[in-house]
């Protein structure tokens, strides 16, 4: 049995004591073969849920904090709610229709409750950076944990920390590999500042710790990055362009600096390690690989185990096509023996007909040595439709705005050397911060 530790932002929970005690207490046994909505404003109470209703409860919907209120009834409806799991914060069960709410307490209680597994139970993830309402992900622990089957994988006896919320699939699977291989889990805070956050890792010991590239631009703007020594940096959720690679490396030289990428609906498809920006050409159509990738109109397309079975609902489109992959919407290009992430295919800009993807043009904003990051969006514009634009933020003390017109000049001139005309920014404009929703991701327009 895992013997590390949850450390929340006011509390910490041993696995040890959980398999004595229950933070459900008595009530455990009511939600057997339930289908419940674990719902809590911090993610200690949801990874304590997680760990006692796997096997108990039919099936488990991880709700996010920031869902939209006008989204759970149809969520409710959908996934056949009949028990909500939350904390203090966590929504009225009564005015939703749900009829049994238990509330997790803050530390266990040892009423000697059985839980012995009955169940597969399904995991329900929500998607992410939908404009409707999010579409409901169904896996089993199987295909949450299919790329956990190396001990490299897991590192047992570590202390692993992540930016992300565990209740999003990137965070779920760092709670799976510190779950599985022993190890502790120091879990972030949704308002928590990035310097706290880095503050509470380091004094747990902090082995590998995960996040996007937003939220590792944060953290190296946070000044505090210094105060985490880990053995491992891992990213995923967004493109890892060659500039957050080179600055991780330089913050923490010690460390291992590995890239992933994976999808709430493909699961994990694989991990860079070699320090370079997009991933071998070589997977792709590998042979007798666990994780087949291919492309279908520049688009990265995977097929396995670790895939999602199904949308939830009837009206839902398939997940998979008919020969069994999932169009992960991802466009990339072949450079040099090496794919390239360029941008999602829905996410494109149309600028006179021609097609802009704004993270290939942020790569090259973000080259610069006095930017941190940047977000390119478009401007209507009455002759080509739309335009380019940049908000940039500078590299320095979080909200500085050192900005010039050499500067400026000094952007636009690289991106003019790499980039047809089409793709460079028509205007500039230096912002002191930028927009990173609850999942760690850039908010765009439109997402």
């Amino acid at each position: 049995m895992p013997q590390g530790s949850f450390h929340g932002v006011d509390a910490t929970i041993s696995l040890a004591d959980l398999r004595q005690g229950s933070c459900l207490g008595g009530r455990l046994a009511g939600l057997r073969g339930r289908s419940v909505l674990i719902a809590s404003k911090e993610q200690l109470p949801a990874a304590l849920a997680l760990v006692e209703l796997d096997g108990v409860a039919r099936r488990m919907v991880l709700c996010p904090p920031d869902l939209a209120p006008e989204h759970f009834a149809s969520i409710v409806a959908t996934a056949e709610i009949d028990a909500l799991v939350g904390d203090a914060a966590a929504p009225a069960a009564a005015a939703l229709g749900i009829p049994q709410s238990v509330r997790i307490l803050s530390v266990p209680v040892p009423p000697g409750v059985l839980r012995a597994a009955s169940y597969e139970t399904e995991w329900i993830l929500l998607t992410s950076g939908t404009t409707g309402s999010p579409k409901l992900v169904l896996h089993t622990l199987s295909s949450l944990a299919g790329a956990l089957t190396r001990p490299a994988a897991l590192g047992g006896g570590s202390v692993w920390s992540t930016f992300y919320d565990i209740r999003r699939y990137g965070g779920l699977q760092i709670f799976l590999r510190a779950v599985r291989g022993g190890s502790s889990l120091v879990l972030s805070s949704a308002n928590e500042p990035v310097r706290r956050f880095l503050a509470r890792a380091a004094k747990a010991g902090v082995t590998h710790i995960s996040g996007t590239p937003s939220h590792w631009r944060r953290a190296l703007m946070s000044g505090a990055a210094q105060s985490i020594s880990p053995q491992v940096v891992r990213l995923s959720g967004e493109i890892a362009d060659q500039v957050i690679l080179d600055a991780l490396r330089v913050a923490y030289p010690r460390a291992k600096v590995v890239h992933a990428f994976a999808s709430t609906e493909a699961g994990v498809a694989f991990d860079v390690d070699d320090g370079l920006a997009g991933f071998p050409a070589t997977l792709i159509g590998q042979p007798g690989a666990k994780v087949l990738m291919k492309l279908e109109n520049d688009t990265l397309r995977i097929r396995s185990s670790r895939i999602a079975s199904r949308y939830l609902g009837g009206s839902a489109e398939p997940l998979v096509s008919d020969d069994g992959f999932v169009d992960t919407g991802d466009i990339v290009e072949l450079r040099d023996g090496r794919y390239t992430f360029v941008g999602r295919r829905d996410g494109a800009i149309n600028v006179g007909g021609l097609k802009v993807y704004p993270e290939e043009i942020e790569a090259v904003i973000n080259s610069h040595p006095r930017v941190q990051m940047s977000l390119v969006r478009a401007r209507r514009s009455p002759i080509t439709g739309a335009v380019v634009v940049a908000d940039v933020v500078l590299a320095g003390v979080e909200g500085e705005r050192p900005a010039t017109e050499t500067l400026t000049r000094e952007i636009l001139e690289a991106c003019r050397r790499v980039l047809p005309a089409h793709k460079v920014p028509a205007i500039l404009r230096f912002v002191p911060a930028l927009e990173v929703s609850a999942a760690g991701k850039l908010v765009r327009p439109g997402a």
